[in-house]
């Protein structure tokens, strides 16, 4: 199953995805039916528009009604929620989704963000800072009083989006976001949660147990909250021994964490 499953996705990073192409050959029928409806119906009606060009969307019809991405959907909404009943005086965010979370939450608010790579479009309510969360001189020390980093911590020292190699990246972030917030300071964290182990050079999935190891004595939980194999979306859990020594049964679900620095 492991090896069916990177050559899927393999296949799918080449730009060939099996079930588009399937649901896009299965629509041709239906677009060149709707094309002669389409262009009879206008002559009957005489409405003011011609079929100038055509811009097949073969794979909508056998979509579903909208999207739910993987974690990011309930996800993004869930922190975006806690900021804006929080109002924290400054809120930064590391590394999470610019067209999920930061634009939820640059709707009703400011937020800076802080990425390794560049961002060349400005966007209202956003201030952006191009840094390195792994960096052993990381400049910035209590310089907010809220933190969200959101499905990106995985990613830090495995080369996926250029940055170096370094298989500690993870630690080295997690410090310095403890390091950029104030006392008293909240941080927003989400990431895999599973069977610990490294998907190279997608991610690492990290155990509950060895995340609460990173946190003890530097935060206090304010609230858990996850998201299952299945996307299923579950607020405000409580953790039992059982659930973090089983990673609540999941492969690769996502764990949100609120915490309070001490």
């Amino acid at each position: 199953m492991s090896l069916l499953r990177t050559i899927k996705i393999l296949v799918q990073q080449l730009g060939f995805n099996p079930r588009q192409t399937v649901n896009s050959l299965r629509s041709i029928p239906y677009y060149i039916r709707n094309y002669q409806l389409l262009k009879k119906d206008l002559q009957r009606t005489g409405q003011p528009f011609s079929i100038q060009s055509f811009y097949p969307a073969l794979e909508d019809r056998f979509d579903t009604a909208g999207s739910t991405p993987l974690h990011y959907f309930f996800l993004d909404l869930h922190v975006a929620g806690l900021i804006h009943n929080n109002n924290p005086a400054h809120h930064v965010d590391i590394g999470s989704r610019l067209d999920g979370f930061v634009a939820h939450v640059a709707a009703f608010r400011n937020i800076e963000v802080f990425d390794f790579r560049p961002l060349t479009v400005p966007i209202p309510n956003v201030t952006f800072t191009q840094a390195d969360l792994t960096q052993n001189d990381f400049p910035f020390s209590e310089y907010c009083d809220s933190v969200s980093c959101l499905h990106a911590i995985e990613h830090f020292g495995l080369g996926r989006y250029g940055d170096p190699i370094d298989s500690e990246g993870h630690i080295k972030g997690l410090n310095n976001i403890y390091k950029l917030l104030k006392p008293g300071g909240t941080f927003y964290f989400a990431t895999p949660i599973g069977p610990q182990r490294i998907e190279f050079d997608a991610h690492r999935i990290f155990s509950i147990g060895y995340l609460l190891s990173l946190f003890d004595k530097k935060y206090e939980l304010v609230s858990f909250s996850y998201i299952n194999d299945e996307n299923r979306y579950f607020p405000s859990h409580q953790l039992s021994s059982d659930d973090i020594h089983n990673n609540l049964n999941c492969r690769y679900g996502c764990g949100i964490f609120e915490l309070r620095k001490l």
